[in-house]
């Protein structure tokens, strides 16, 4: 494998940690440990492909470190395994960007598992199937769920029931595409288009409109906002899939 080099970051060096070091060192991951400390982070991660973040009892590190990394790893076009305990990986649920976690673990850990998990990343990377993150904005709850089961196998799929929701996800979150409602109450679909158009944070994210509304004058409301597509709600799973994947292929 490729660049298979992995740093594992922790408040300190257990036990526990050197023993997942071992296993992946084992697999064929060049591994090494990491402290949680912006400096130590910022050295260590320079050549590495994942981070295990590795979330020892009553440990859970500053925002500021958890920040950094996180902008380091958008940056480099990484992800991270989160090992821990539940109430503490959900903790990092919230300050991480989805797209960003490629597993979590809770602890204690099954090294196996834990080394399957690490060798199908860097798989996975080598040959481009990482899995792509596509926000589901949509007023129907029942909708959103539809789609969000035909997604979910193949992206990551986050959803926002209104058009404030997904403006306010996306000052936190990044997305390689949005799927899009035309018409929702408050803020239309149109609407944050613009609004996103608008803003140096989100103007090149791909918005691709997924609605009900097919007469002339709703499509030509969005046509100068350049979306990336207009498919009706109508569209069936096999095709919606089918056009996400070639959006997705042309757009490497």
């Amino acid at each position: 494998m490729a660049n298979n080099s992995m740093i594992v970051i922790g408040e300190k060096e257990s036990f526990i940690s050197r023993v997942l070091i071992q296993k992946a060192q084992a697999a064929g991951c060049d591994t090494k440990f990491v402290h949680f400390k912006i400096d130590d982070i910022n050295e260590g991660i320079e050549s590495a492909s994942l981070v295990t973040l590795y979330l020892d009892e009553k440990s859970v590190p500053n925002e500021e470190a958890i920040h950094f990394l996180t902008d380091l790893m958008e940056e480099k076009d990484i992800q991270m395994i989160v090992i821990g305990e539940q109430v503490d990986v959900d903790t990092m649920r919230e300050h991480i960007p989805v797209e960003l976690i490629y597993e979590t673990f809770y602890r204690p850990v099954d090294n196996s598992e834990y080394v399957k998990a690490v060798t199908e990343y860097f798989l996975k990377k080598a040959n481009g199937e990482l899995k792509k993150s596509i926000l589901v904005v949509d007023d129907d709850p029942q909708y959103l769920t539809l789609v969000r089961e035909w997604l979910k196998e193949t992206y990551k799929v986050s959803m926002a029931n209104s058009g404030l929701q997904a403006i306010k996800w996306l000052g936190k979150n990044k997305v390689d595409l949005i799927l899009l409602d035309h018409d929702m109450p408050i803020t239309s679909g149109p609407q944050v288009l613009e609004m996103l158009r608008s803003d140096e944070e989100t103007k090149s994210i791909p918005v691709m409109f997924l609605t009900g509304k097919s007469d002339k004058d709703s499509v030509m409301s969005v046509v100068e906002l350049r979306p990336e597509g207009y498919f009706l709600k109508s569209i069936e799973r096999e095709e919606l899939l089918l056009k996400l994947q070639e959006f997705f292929i042309l757009h490497k």
